[in-house]
């Protein structure tokens, strides 16, 4: 295990808690986008995060609600799918990573999850020169709409075979999008990756993704 370093992020309007681990020499720094009333304590998360830390890559896994918003959310379920608020937060701790002197000179990947994917390919158009590489875990990037096709960061969609409703609308979106990419489906997965074997290959094609693309010599 890598160690955890806990953050506070201070976004002015906001103040989120986070979780950085940050293996030595690391090459780069991914950006955990939980999904619908996920938070930064996802176990299918925190194991991909794990896994990438064992090939040098760093990870930031944070709470995109605060304390009062996930109550509300745990209730309602509305603020999950309120993508134009969850890709403010993440453009913010983006920015955030930017102006922090132990992280602002690795290069930045977004894994995002159902609901999160969709912010994540907003963030990624949003901060284009910083973004690097994109990885979705299920996720709902259909709902980033006409932004995806101008989205630039090389962008990998995974999907478990047995989630037909999140093929047809991951599939919608390769269509739309313009930048290099690739949609991989993992046999015999549901949506959450909960079958034996199919979390360690996500994590595992999202590790090589990140790897090539996320590396100092990654055009």
């Amino acid at each position: 295990m890598f160690e955890l370093q806990p953050r506070q992020l201070d976004l002015n309007d906001v103040e989120l808690a986070a979780d950085l681990r940050l293996p030595p020499g690391a090459v780069g720094l991914v950006v955990f986008v939980h999904g619908s009333g996920s938070s930064r304590s996802s176990p299918r998360n925190r194991f991909v995060a794990e896994s990438l830390a064992k090939r040098g890559l760093g990870s930031l896994l944070f709470d995109l609600l605060m304390e009062p918003e996930q109550r509300l959310d745990n209730l309602t379920g509305e603020l999950r799918f309120d993508i134009a608020l969850l890709t403010r937060r993440l453009v913010k701790v983006i920015d955030w990573i930017g102006q922090d002197a132990q992280l602002r000179t690795l290069r930045i990947g977004l894994f995002g999850a159902s609901t999160g994917a969709a912010a994540a390919l907003l963030a990624a158009v949003a901060r284009a020169d910083v973004v690097h590489a994109v990885v979705s875990r299920g996720g709902r990037t259909d709902l980033a709409g006409a932004a995806l096709s101008q989205v630039r960061a090389p962008t990998l969609q995974i999907v478990g075979s047995l989630d037909p409703v999140v093929i047809r609308v991951n599939r919608q979106s390769s269509d739309a999008l313009r930048c290099v990419q690739r949609l991989d489906i993992v046999r015999g997965a549901t949506h959450l990756f909960e079958e034996p074997g199919t979390l360690a290959e996500v994590a595992t094609l999202a590790g090589e993704w990140f790897e090539q693309y996320l590396n100092d010599t990654a055009a």
